[in-house]
């Protein structure tokens, strides 16, 4: 998995990583199925112990341009897991009120507590994403942003959320193939709004902020991972495979159950 993590260190470069990547697996979508159908039930089964044991917290933020498979990620990667423990935040244009407060504020509301995983679909990287494409604030202003958003995140970890980032990686023609999909398939339609064409005239713009982003705040304690992901299938299983080792490492148990049980016979 460290092929995909961002080094801290480095300054990336998108071109640099295949967004084609398949991990070189031949008929990858058939020959994986059986293991992404184990990572899925090991991730029902953490996710359990983590509701149950109450201690821990995660964070998990999914990024992307549009038609980079947010959605798809959730709904596959997260299937069969407690809906009990498991929340998903989109974060779209912000309210009134979200604008009133710091670009934080609405972020922070929506952390994770004890025994929760709370999926970011989107984020608080919309502030130096679609803010800086689009000029909606001064350059001085969402520059000193990273330094925040770093902040931000220390603090969460610090408070003992595992905070996991992901950069789902789709090239310009992948993106055509799948807004046109949108319009040829009627079940699709609904997905589809003449704004998504608007936003990719700035394709070249956003790929400049994604590597600043990615560059600026890839952090020990909040990592970023570039995910190829044109190839679905291979989105998903790295996606699973990194979650459920993550998880693992918190070496979770359920908790004791009360004193005067043995024995018990329920008439």
């Amino acid at each position: 998995m460290k092929k995909y993590l961002v080094d801290p260190t480095q300054k990336i470069t998108l071109d640099h990583w295949n967004p084609n990547d398949n991990g070189g697996i031949k008929n990858g979508k058939k020959m994986t199925r059986p293991l992404f159908a184990e990572l899925n039930q090991e991730l029902e089964r953490l996710q359990e112990l983590l509701y149950a044991q109450s201690k821990h917290k995660v964070l998990i933020v999914l990024q992307a341009t549009d038609t980079g498979g947010k959605d798809g990620t959730i709904r596959h990667v997260f299937d069969g897991v407690n809906p009990q423990g498991v929340r998903v935040a989109s974060f779209k244009q912000p309210t009134k009120a979200e604008l009133a407060h710091d670009f934080l504020w609405r972020a922070h509301q929506q952390a994770p507590g004890n025994g929760e995983i709370v999926i970011f679909n989107r984020s608080h990287y919309e502030d130096v994403l679609v803010v800086r494409v689009h000029n909606l604030v001064p350059r001085n202003q969402w520059q000193k942003r990273y330094e925040h958003i770093n902040a931000f995140e220390k603090m969460l970890a610090d408070e003992g959320t595992t905070i996991l980032k992901f950069f789902l990686h789709v090239d310009a023609d992948q993106q055509k193939e799948r807004l046109q999909e949108r319009l040829d398939r009627p079940e699709k339609n609904w997905k589809f709004s003449k704004s998504d064409l608007n936003e990719r005239a700035y394709w070249s713009d956003y790929q400049k902020a994604f590597e600043e982003m990615l560059s600026k705040t890839s952090q020990s304690w909040a990592p970023w991972y570039v995910i190829p992901a044109n190839r679905k299938w291979y989105r998903n299983l790295l996606i699973s495979k990194i979650i459920v080792e993550k998880l693992q490492r918190l070496e979770m148990a359920f908790p004791d159950p009360e004193p005067g049980l043995e024995g018990l016979v329920i008439t």
